[in-house]
C-alpha cells in the first residue's frame, strides 16, 4: 500500500525509492537514494524536480518494491560469464560481461520474459563481441510496487535455461589455411587470401599454424586438408573453389577428405557461396572470393560463433538472413552497424 503525504510534512520520513532529476543533455541519474532521510534543505530542491508530495510504503504479503524485484531478476537473467552487483539504481540492474567473449542471448526466453507485465529487460545484439565489463543487459520492474507472483514468474522463465544472457569465451585453437587455384599455386598471380584470413584468425586468438597452397585438384586438396588435420590444426579455412564454376573443385575436395556433414551457401551478402563442414570435431569453412574485396563478409559473422564452442548448420546458415544484407557502406563501421544483428 503506498500512502501519499505532503511535502512540508515528509520531513523525517525516509524516501521509498529513488527520485529522479533529469537535466536535458546534461545529466540523469538520482537526485536522492531510497532510504533518505528528508530534511529542510532538501525541500526547495524537491520542489525543483516537481514533487509536491512524496510516499510511504506498507508493502503487503503479495506486493513487492522495484529495488527487490529487479534483484531477483537480474539473478535469474544473468547466466555464465555475466555478473551484476545488487546495487538497483531507480529500480535498475545492469548486468555486464565478466570476461571478453560472445554475448548469447535467449531470445525466446526473452520474449516470453518480457511478456510478463510490468517487468522488461534489454539487451546487446545477440553474437555480439564484448569485453569484460562491459554492460549487455539491463533489467527493472516498472513500477515502484507491484505484485510478487509475477516477479516470480518472470524469474521463472528467465532462469529456467541457466539464464537469459551468458558470454561464451573464444576458444583460441591452432588453424590450419588451404589457398586453393591455379593460378596462385602456379606464381602467376599473388596471394592475397593469407593475409587477410591470418589476421582475421590471430585478431580473435588463433593461431595459424600451417599455410599449404593446392592447385584445381580434388585429390590435392583432400591430401592438404587430411595432413593439416593429422598435424594437430583444430579449424581450417579453404579460399578459392567455392563457386559453381566446373573447376572449382574446393568442395569436392572437402567432400572426399572425409566431411561427415557439410553445408553449402548461406543467407548473406557478401558471403552467398559460404561453406561450412565438419570432419570429427574439426570445423572446415569454405571462404568465398568476396572475402577478397569486402572488409566484412559472413566469416566476420559466423568464425566467432564456432571459435565459441557453437555448431553452426543449415539452420543457423539460414537464421542469418535477417539483417544479414550488408549496406557496403563507403566508410565500413562494423561491427556498429546493422551487418548480422538480425541472428
Amino acid at each position: 500500500m503506498i500512502k501519499t503525504i505532503k511535502l512540508k510534512d515528509a520531513v523525517g520520513t525516509k524516501l521509498a525509492h529513488d527520485i529522479t532529476e533529469i537535466r536535458p543533455g546534461e545529466f540523469k541519474g538520482a537526485a536522492f537514494h531510497k532510504g533518505h532521510t528528508v530534511c529542510d534543505e532538501d525541500l526547495c530542491r524537491l520542489q525543483k524536480l516537481g514533487k509536491n508530495h512524496l510516499y510511504l510504503i506498507d508493502l503487503e504479503a503479495d506486493e513487492i518494491h522495484e529495488n527487490e524485484a529487479a534483484t531477483i531478476m537480474a539473478k535469474a537473467l544473468a547466466g555464465k560469464g555475466v555478473g551484476w552487483k545488487n546495487e538497483p539504481s531507480e529500480g535498475k540492474i545492469g548486468l555486464k560481461a565478466e570476461r571478453d567473449g560472445l554475448l548469447t542471448v535467449d531470445t525466446a526466453a526473452l520474449a516470453a520474459f518480457n511478456m510478463i507485465e510490468e517487468v522488461m529487460c534489454a539487451t546487446l545484439h545477440n553474437h555480439t563481441m564484448v569485453k569484460a565489463g562491459e554492460l549487455v543487459a539491463a533489467t527493472r520492474a516498472i513500477p515502484l510496487v507491484m505484485k510478487r507472483a509475477p516477479i516470480e514468474r518472470a524469474a521463472a522463465i528467465a532462469g529456467q535455461n541457466g539464464g537469459v544472457v551468458s558470454i561464451r569465451p573464444l576458444r583460441k585453437e591452432k588453424a590450419g589455411l588451404i589457398i586453393t587455384g591455379n593460378e596462385v599455386y602456379h606464381g602467376l598471380i599473388e596471394d592475397r587470401f593469407a593475409p587477410i584470413l591470418t589476421r582475421k584468425l590471430t585478431g580473435l586468438g588463433c593461431e595459424v599454424d600451417r599455410i599449404s597452397f593446392a592447385p584445381d585438384d580434388t585429390e590435392i586438396i583432400c591430401q592438404e586438408i587430411r595432413a593439416q588435420i593429422e598435424q594437430g590444426c583444430d579449424l581450417i579455412l579453404l579460399s578459392g573453389g567455392m563457386s559453381v564454376d566446373p573447376d572449382d573443385v574446393t568442395r569436392n575436395g572437402i567432400r572426399l577428405s572425409g566431411a561427415d556433414e557439410m553445408h553449402y551457401g548461406a543467407a548473406a551478402l557478401p558471403g552467398a557461396m559460404f561453406l561450412v563442414a565438419y570432419i570429427g570435431k574439426v570445423p572446415l569453412i569454405g571462404v568465398p572470393a568476396c572475402g577478397l574485396h569486402h572488409q566484412v563478409t559472413i566469416l566476420d559473422l559466423v568464425l566467432p560463433r564456432i571459435l565459441s564452442g557453437e555448431k553452426i548448420g543449415k539452420k543457423e546458415l539460414a537464421f542469418l538472413g535477417h539483417g544479414g544484407l550488408c549496406q557496403e557502406c563507403p566508410e565500413c563501421t562494423y561491427p556498429h552497424c546493422a551487418f548480422g544483428k538480425g541472428t
